[in-house]
């Protein structure tokens, strides 16, 4: 880990840190309000971990009619045993809510984003939406993880069938699932692994798409070799980093097909960086996947189809190889119409997440006609207001936005603007009812770590706000109406900041909205720059924004998964704060506290240990306001009646995204409700880089 030494200073807007200490203000705080109660929450089914599946071989295998009678009599496919593992994944039928399935079916996706391209390793997103979920598949799989008992939450096994620790703990060896294949048929191995981490994960100039698939994201130090096609070892610094588990499944090590994409990286061609990311497009038909679907057609603006991928390495225990549907569409769309498409029935599956939309769709789900239904989990969706602390250079900035880093460095200068925050009234302007509670800010109020007591709450008190912002000398020298900087501090103008916001979500640029409205209040000029998903993500990741309003990711949510996100343990961990190429983090003293409290959380074995590391986390975080909460409030799963397997209070977001806690592949439709949705019926993916399925 390395740390700069030196701390910046207020200094560089004409103001001394002696003056701090004599004028410090007063802010009163309190544990957070008890947050409304909110009966419509679904109760989870809590399941041991050795109950969701298993690898085994099976007597024998079938496969949809068609497929055999089509593609395997005819030789265009090998037999399904040859096109299974020696081993397959199999899910145990006593863990489905419905039991085993029947083959048939589609299930329609609606996504506000689009696509850039397949090459998920260089960054690429495929739209968001559950798509690259479905395509890509990792060396652990945390999603189900929701419905496991507390004592016995490990991720499960997936890529990597089983693992062992040595004597010391230092080292882990993983066995990959033997004989698995794209869905080209080209084998799977440890090269696939090896160069995902090599030429993906340590490669500075290749950064996969999430933005945790970084090497300290594994452990400083760590690496990892190939012992044979089967078998990879970790070397590990801290003896038993169990967390690192976590951290190999999705998003941040789900390796693409080495056999199509080494051919491009510019180790091994003479392509740029930037070729290399878009050397396939979406145009690009048949990207082979280890996913249960493959994409073989897409239109812009208008659908992504996936058909069901033949050589699919999992089973149920019937020996039926997944998935049971045959087809899945992404209607590319707004998120706004993903809900009222799904509550029309138009659409099949939705993540209810957008505030404005709770009380129409309850209103339709009740109703006896409704084609879906829908179920509301526990508060995790929080969103929170980032500041860049970066002061040393991360994304460039000039004179006005390294003023505006310097106040944000500044512990008074947050207190004042989290003061001057009205949560209740932020709550309120998405959705009125029980649904919203205060947010201060650090670990979600859903997780298991969370703890009332440890957290702490600066109340809405526009005269203290006001009053710390004067004794930082930021005054309105002008008369406008907003503060300016000090006489020599980026020419003594107003204190703009420039607010970072995806264009996408409704909910996000509602709450950018309000935070203008509320921060003019004590003389802080905000502007918006609304940005569209994959653009957004670019500004974020490359340091170019003041503040960011941003949905909370999954370490506030489980906290066991990428945990090392939630403080700047390496140059490229935090959300907020990250260091610019070739530098270090010029860390402020309780990061460097919240960072070895993270640390220890990942090396410790010991649970009492861990949630006392987590009280010691929340205080620290939210007494300095690392983030600044907005509002915190459930989502609801809207899913088409139809479906059966979908188990009971998935949350939309905890280890991971709905879409792959229900665990699509497992998911079916009764014979006599199966509708005539199919685009490509009876069709298989065609060869990678064809236009199309293959008939």
């Amino acid at each position: 880990m390395q740390y700069h030494g030196k701390i910046s200073r207020i200094a560089a807007l004409g103001l001394g840190v002696s003056v701090f200490a004599l004028q410090a203000q007063a802010f009163e705080t309190s544990p957070p309000p008890e947050p409304p109660p909110f009966p419509a929450q679904g109760k989870i089914t809590y399941v041991p971990r050795d109950s969701i599946l298993e690898f085994k071989a099976l007597p024998s295998y079938s496969e949809p009619a068609w497929v055999a009678d089509k593609f395997e009599k005819t030789g265009k496919l090998p037999p399904l045993k040859e096109r299974l593992p020696a081993e397959p994944l199999v899910y145990k039928i006593g863990n489905m809510p419905d039991g085993a399935g029947v083959y048939g079916d589609t299930m329609r996706h609606v996504i506000g984003g689009r696509p850039e391209g397949w090459n998920y390793m260089a960054g690429q997103s495929q739209g968001w939406g559950g798509i690259d979920i479905a395509l890509s598949e990792c060396l652990t799989r945390t999603a189900p993880l929701f419905q496991v008992d507390a004592k016995d939450t490990e991720p499960l096994p997936n890529l990597a069938k089983g693992w062992e620790w040595s004597a010391d703990g230092h080292k882990l060896t993983m066995h990959l699932v033997k004989g698995a294949k794209w869905s080209d048929g080209v084998p799977f191995t440890a090269d696939d692994v090896m160069f995902y981490w090599e030429d993906g994960v340590i490669d500075p100039n290749v950064s996969p798409l999430g933005g945790g698939a970084s090497p300290e994201a594994f452990g400083e130090g760590t690496t990892l070799r190939k012992v044979d096609d089967y078998t990879v070892e970790w070397t590990f610094k801290a003896a038993f980093p169990k967390q690192y588990l976590y951290t190999m499944a999705y998003p941040n090590f789900c390796p693409g097909p080495a056999h199509l994409l080494k051919a491009k990286h510019p180790k091994y061609s003479k392509n740029t960086y930037d070729q290399f990311k878009n050397a396939f497009p979406p145009e690009y038909m048949n990207m082979p996947v280890m996913g249960a679907w493959v994409p073989v057609a897409y239109r812009p603006d208008d659908i992504i189809v996936m058909r069901r991928n033949p050589y699919y390495w999992k089973v149920d225990e019937k020996g039926q190889q997944l998935p049971y549907l045959d087809e899945v569409h992404f209607k590319l769309s707004t998120w706004a119409d993903r809900d009222v498409q799904a509550v029309a029935g138009s659409g099949d599956i939705s993540n209810l997440e957008q505030p404005e939309n709770f009380v129409a769709s309850l209103k339709r789900a009740a109703e006896p006609s409704a084609p879906a239904r829908l179920a509301f989990g526990p508060r995790l969706i929080g969103y929170s207001l980032l500041m860049n602390f970066s002061a040393n250079g991360w994304g460039s900035p000039d004179e006005r936005e390294q003023a505006v880093r310097e106040l944000n460095r500044n512990l008074e200068f947050r207190q004042a603007v989290t003061s001057a925050i009205d949560r209740k009234a932020v709550g309120d302007s998405l959705v009125k009812g029980p649904f919203t509670a205060i947010y201060p800010g650090g670990l979600s109020s859903g997780t298991s770590f969370y703890d009332r007591a440890s957290t702490v709450y600066y109340p809405y008190n526009l005269e203290e706000a006001k009053a710390a912002l004067k004794k930082l000398g930021l005054v309105d020298t002008d008369n406008d109406g907003f503060v300016n900087f000090p006489k020599g501090t980026a020419g003594g103008k107003n204190v703009e900041i420039v607010l970072l916001v995806n264009n996408g979500y409704t909910t996000d640029k509602s709450l950018a909205e309000g935070l203008v409205g509320q921060m003019a209040k004590i003389g802080i000029r905000v502007v918006i720059n609304a940005l569209d998903s994959n653009q957004r993500d670019a500004a974020h990741y490359a340091g170019r924004f003041d503040w960011a309003v941003r949905r909370n990711s999954s370490e506030l949510a489980s906290v066991v998964q990428n945990t090392e996100q939630l403080a700047p343990v390496g140059p490229r961990t935090s959300w907020n704060h990250r260091a610019p190429e070739g530098k270090d983090l010029d860390i402020l003293p309780f990061e460097k506290q919240m960072a070895d409290l993270v640390n220890r959380f990942i090396a410790s074995q010991d649970n009492a240990e861990r949630a006392d590391l987590m009280k010691q986390y929340q205080k620290i975080s939210t007494q300095n306001l690392y983030t600044i909460g907005l509002t915190e409030y459930p989502g609801a799963l809207i899913i088409n009646k139809r479906f059966s397997n979908i188990p009971p209070g998935t949350p939309i977001y905890m280890f991971n995204w709905a879409e792959d806690s229900i665990m699509r592949e497992r998911v079916w439709v009764a014979a006599d409700k199966q509708g005539k949705y199919e685009l490509f019926p009876q069709q298989l993916p065609g060869k990678p880089g064809d236009g199309g399925p293959t008939n």
